[in-house]
């Protein structure tokens, strides 16, 4: 089968998941909690199960954005390298971090016993290894990694050869796999059951202080706290400065996966990560029927600055054909992740009334876990390990100026690029069914999409987070900003932030 002839959604959403009605009133609560992915569904049932009336708010359907297009690696082992954490930060703040995604995978794992969630939760091994067919010699890197995290208490062990490669290798014991739909709907029947309230298709508009009034679907929702877990923060009341000096520190990534099934795999289950730039990500886990799942990541770039998706796709299929070459590979999806300045997420108050969580780069699950026991911490009044460590305020940016650096020069580049590229002057008629493209209408730039069925969407082609010029994703379809990475649907509508608002739409659709 060819990669363009691939289901192009998650594994996941396959099956049935949990659906809420959208917010059609006034309502008032303790803490009002908006985006229901990890972070938000497993703050909301902490908080719900410590008693506090808790209101959850989905812009879309619950599992459908970033938590229901991962890989679902559970991994206390960073994107970024323990030894880098050291170096940057000190032992303790390295050992904190790794600790931080332990505890998480902890309460995932006593969640999914207490709760009786029926996600295929399993503990496997994980593996560091030197990319398939690289001759460049390791050892000396990985033996000192692993020296690193056992000198810090992790059960990291060097090894002569990787199950997957051959190649020398980190074993870290302890990491897991995970079904993140099957859990997160059963872990939003739970909010329920604890008395939280979560609505779906139900978008905020508007926050305003003292008092403090949140306006999600034109209602008042009037709290006494907020969070923010939407993957890439929101302005709320933190004011357009401020939000944008936050978002000068982060960087959207976007992400391919292939993946398919397999009888009896030669490569044992785990979960395995090479060392290159962008690296691979490979799991290899048991199903319900005896057989397993082979998933296979990768091929990550900046989100709207490159235009092979396709060709990445390709890249990925090879590669996971060429490990295992009995798969039948039958899934592909994109996702999107969100890097640092200096790697660490950013976790924390923003005010005394909102708290945000994001920049949890390839360790989403771990990180919205352990933002959630944080954000409960922060409403309950107590203190936590983390909260100066990810700060959002924090200003060391020792081991992180040359990326902050190195990803903000990047944005006047695509902004000036983006209004000096000439857009095409071709009729609407032209453009082939299911394809986007860049026009020029009457003077304007107009983001310009044909449906399968002729019915046109027109769009203004300017992202309404800070005005550069956004790029078809002919993958993915989708628009996408390649100044800071906000997404838009093939109708304008926002599928990922930092933008908060759609492209502008001329309403005169029709059919060609």
């Amino acid at each position: 089968m060819h990669a363009s002839q691939l289901a192009s959604a998650p594994l996941w959403l396959d099956q049935p998941h949990a659906h809420f009605h959208s917010l059609d009133d006034n309502l008032n609560c303790d803490v009002a909690i908006i985006g229901g992915g990890i972070t938000g569904m497993t703050t909301a049932f902490l908080l719900a199960s410590a008693g506090r009336q808790v209101a959850l708010f989905e812009k879309g359907e619950i599992a459908e954005a970033e938590t229901g297009h991962t890989t679902a690696h559970l991994t206390y082992v960073t994107d970024s390298r323990l030894s880098e954490i050291v170096q940057c930060f000190g032992e303790d703040a390295g050992k904190l971090v790794w600790q931080g995604g332990q505890l998480a995978i902890d309460l995932m794992e006593e969640l999914t016993h207490d709760l009786e969630i029926d996600c295929l939760f399993q503990r496997v091994p994980g593996w560091l290894h030197q990319p398939i067919h690289s001759h460049h010699d390791e050892q000396a890197c990985l033996r000192a990694e692993a020296e690193v995290a056992a000198k810090l208490g992790f059960a990291a062990e060097y090894v002569e050869h990787s199950p997957l490669s051959g190649y020398p290798a980190v074993r870290y014991d302890d990491q897991a796999f995970f079904n993140p739909v099957s859990y997160l709907s059963a872990l939003a029947e739970a909010v329920e059951k604890a008395g939280g309230q979560i609505f779906t298709r139900s978008r905020l508009t508007g926050a305003e202080q003292d008092p403090l009034k949140l306006t999600v679907n034109g209602h008042a929702v009037r709290c006494n706290r907020f969070i923010v877990a939407t993957h890439v923060p929101l302005t709320g009341s933190l004011g357009l400065l401020s939000a944008t000096a936050l978002q000068t520190k982060l960087s959207g990534y976007s992400t391919y996966v292939v993946g398919g099934i397999v009888d009896d795999p030669a490569i044992p289950a785990g979960s395995y990560n090479d060392t290159a730039s962008p690296y691979h990500y490979l799991r290899i886990s048991h199903r319900s029927d005896g057989k397993y799942d082979a998933i296979l990541g990768g091929e990550d770039h900046k989100t709207g600055q490159a235009e092979n998706a396709e060709q990445r796709y390709e890249n990925l299929e090879m590669l996971l054909k060429e490990l295992l070459p009995e798969i039948q590979i039958d899934h592909r999806w994109s996702g999107q992740v969100i890097e640092t300045n200096d790697g660490l997420p950013y976790i924390g108050p923003a005010t005394d009334q909102q708290f945000e969580a994001t920049g949890f780069s390839g360790n989403g699950m771990t990180f919205g876990t352990l933002s959630a026991m944080m954000a409960c911490d922060w409403v309950l009044g107590q203190e936590n390990p983390w909260q100066n460590l990810f700060s959002l305020s924090r200003t060391n940016l020792r081991g992180g100026l040359w990326t902050y650096l190195k990803e903000n020069i990047g944005y006047p580049y695509w902004l000036i690029r983006g209004y000096l590229k000439t857009p095409q002057e071709r009729a609407i008629g032209a453009i082939p069914p299911d394809e986007g493209r860049i026009l020029n209408l009457k003077g304007h730039r107009r983001a310009v999409y044909k449906a399968p069925d002729g019915t046109i969407s027109n769009c203004s082609a300017i992202c309404t987070h800070l005005g550069c010029v956004v790029e078809w994703n002919h993958a993915e379809k989708t628009w996408d900003c390649p100044c800071h990475g906000s997404r838009f649907s093939t109708e304008g509508h926002v599928v990922a932030g930092p933008a908060e608002t759609p492209l502008e739409k001329d309403d005169s659709a029709h059919k060609q």
